[in-house]
């Protein structure tokens, strides 16, 4: 796969508006696919879920508490997250749609505005959010916090569909994929050989996330890994060998494998990757066939330096722990990193609901271990 390399995480001020109007359209036609789906936007109490229209409300408080609310936003990862505040656009904001603060069950008994109310608290919000990056310098400080509420609302598209797929919600495919996937290179080897070298993680320009920076040098001795990720051809074998459980949207009928996508069952394509699946299922396939999970430094090392090499279409997961790197220093949104480090596994690449912005080889995803709502597999290494 390739990547732009002049990504949104090196954006100027007018790229960034023009990608904050489109991930705003692609949110509110999410919108409009669920009030189709249950007028009332109703879901589930579960830890996966969130009620939509607190997801919605997150969005714009997220976008005013760190752009229009932020009277330190032009010093960039250096600012200071605990400084005062001008009051929001929206009474009671903070005690509604802070995630740190809200707790998550109580989600659902919260007195939340009316659509109509949220939606123009949204519509302010982006509005001053345009102006000041309008105005702003033309350097990372500057446009630190527009790029980190941009690729937060893409998160939150990228959720919405989750939930949407969980819940079988029809969604329009160009809202449920947040960008055209590029068709894999034929006639390649299944896997790759990735020679012996010292790598160095993490993101070194433009916009980083808290938990990418700082680097972590590896020694890789020489390793091979798969091309792509693996199939439902090579995935499906497996169940029927072992009995191992079946991932969410996948079942046998009429003699045949089907999965099940936003709600209508379909026959399983078998080039296509092997999807919602948990770590401990992706763990199982490789002690099957003899193979094993990649940790993420070779995975970033192979996407970074393999011609050919097919990612972007599920993200995968790795053997490594979500840990910090070296010299680690949480940015303004504390929440971002730190509170997850030990408790979850690292996954690599991006998803077809991934928005293009967001795809990078070196964006570190994690996940707890046991999660298959996601739009995960994995790949393999030897």
């Amino acid at each position: 796969m390739q990547v732009d390399p002049l990504s949104l995480r090196d954006a100027p001020a007018a790229g960034l508006v023009s990608a904050l109007r489109a991930t705003r359209q692609r949110t509110l036609g999410l919108l409009s696919a669920w009030q189709r789906a249950r007028p009332d936007l109703r879901v589930p109490q579960r830890p996966t879920l969130n009620p939509p229209l607190w997801e919605l409300g997150h969005v714009g408080w997220f976008q005013e508490w760190w752009m229009g609310r932020n009277t330190e936003r032009g010093r960039g990862h250096r600012a200071n997250p605990d400084a005062a505040r001008p009051p929001s656009h929206l009474s009671n904001a903070d005690r509604l749609f802070d995630s740190s603060a809200v707790a998550h069950a109580s989600r659902w008994a919260l007195p939340l505005p009316t659509v109509a109310a949220t939606l123009d608290y949204l519509a302010q919000v982006q509005a001053d959010t345009l102006a000041l990056l309008q105005a702003a310098a033309h350097d990372d400080d500057a446009l630190y916090f527009g790029r980190l509420v941009l690729f937060h609302e893409d998160m939150h598209c990228e959720a919405s569909v989750y939930m949407a797929q969980a819940l079988g919600v029809p969604v329009p495919v160009e809202l449920a994929s947040g960008r055209a996937l590029t068709p894999a290179v034929n006639g390649l080897p299944p896997d790759m050989a990735v020679p012996a070298q010292t790598w160095v993680l993490g993101t070194r320009s433009g916009f980083a996330f808290d938990n990418e920076l700082q680097g972590l040098s590896c020694n890789l001795p020489a390793f091979r890994m798969d091309t792509s990720a693996v199939t439902w051809a090579r995935y499906l074998p497996f169940l029927e060998a072992t009995g191992h459980r079946l991932p969410p949207h996948l079942r046998r009928a009429d003699g045949q494998w089907q999965q099940c996508s936003f709600g209508q069952w379909q026959p399983v394509a078998p080039d296509a990757p092997a999807v919602h699946l948990s770590w401990d299922d992706a763990s199982a396939w490789c002690a099957w066939a003899g193979r094993r999970l990649p940790t993420e430094a070779e995975w970033e090392c192979a996407a970074c330096t393999v011609p050919g090499l097919d990612w972007g279409r599920v993200w995968e997961w790795t053997a490594s722990a979500f840990e910090a790197y070296p010299g680690f220093e949480p940015h303004p949104y504390r929440d971002y990193s730190a509170p997850w480090f030990g408790s979850r596994r690292v996954l690599r690449g991006a998803c077809m609901a991934t928005s293009q912005g967001m795809v990078s080889p070196r964006y570190r995803n994690y996940f707890t271990p046991e999660r298959t709502d996601i739009f995960a597999g994995f790949r393999s290494a030897l």
